[in-house]
């Protein structure tokens, strides 16, 4: 079978500094899979390549069979790859149930190049406002849709971005850090989240800690000075040399 998505010698070099340094990658088509890494270590600069924000110094980027290296963000979303940020992004000032509506409007009306209308109730697009609603049911969110956003927590807040993203029906799912800043209750509901959607969609996690998603992902990928050094299923991650070198000296 063919992957979904695969690298050839994807390299970003920003002046002498090597952030991605000829990766070779691929996940199929409905696996869940886990990049983990220190602190610059490349995962999310790989994550910009992937998602459009930057563009490769060199090697190819594949999805689908279709090589992509130079589509827009907006292109990539609309061919079904959409992502998370390490720090949500979401409008304090409107609610739960407007930010969801407002930001899967922009985005599939940025995909047909159209301006966009702030004025949700005079919208006819059932379709997409049940999507919405079928997102927001999915994170759990539904019953606070009509409250600000601002007054709803940080745990929320990163579940509003997930229900966003879910929103606009992707085939790839690319979650940059999504327990970053969480308490441990709502890292568990995000990892059965995680878990509920295994099987439908392709996800790609990344994380610091193994521990947090070596459950879940069928694959891990280790990034380390801008090199995949290691990949495999958990166990043998976790037995690697090099791996273990570069977590625990």
């Amino acid at each position: 079978m063919a992957p979904l998505l695969q690298t050839k010698q994807l390299t970003k070099r920003f002046g002498s500094l090597y952030a991605v340094n000829k990766v070779d990658y691929s996940i199929e088509d409905k696996q869940t899979v886990g990049i983990i890494g220190s602190n610059g270590s490349g995962k999310t600069t790989f994550f910009n390549l992937l998602s459009g924000f930057y563009f490769p110094t060199s090697g190819e980027i594949y999805y689908d069979g279709q090589k992509i290296d130079m589509l827009s963000p907006v292109k990539r979303t609309h061919i079904g790859i959409v992502r998370t940020f390490q720090l949500v992004s979401v409008f304090e000032t409107l609610s739960v149930w407007n930010n969801l509506v407002l930001s899967t409007y922009s985005a599939r009306e940025a995909q047909q190049k159209k301006s966009i209308s702030f004025y949700f109730a005079d919208r006819k697009d059932d379709r997409i406002l049940e999507g919405c609603l079928e997102a927001l049911k999915t994170v759990g969110l539904e019953d606070k849709a009509n409250r600000t956003t601002k007054e709803i927590s940080y745990g929320d807040k990163r579940l509003l971005e997930i229900a966003i993203v879910l929103s606009l029906k992707p085939r790839l799912l690319l979650l940059d850090e999504p327990f970053a800043g969480l308490s441990d209750h709502e890292i568990g509901f995000i990892s059965e989240l995680i878990l509920s959607l295994k099987g439908t969609i392709t996800q790609i996690i990344i994380e610091h800690k193994i521990s947090k998603i070596q459950y879940f992902a069928e694959k891990l990928s280790v990034f380390h000075d801008g090199f995949m050094i290691c990949e495999g299923d958990s166990d043998y991650v976790l037995n690697n040399e090099e791996v273990r070198k570069c977590y625990w000296g």
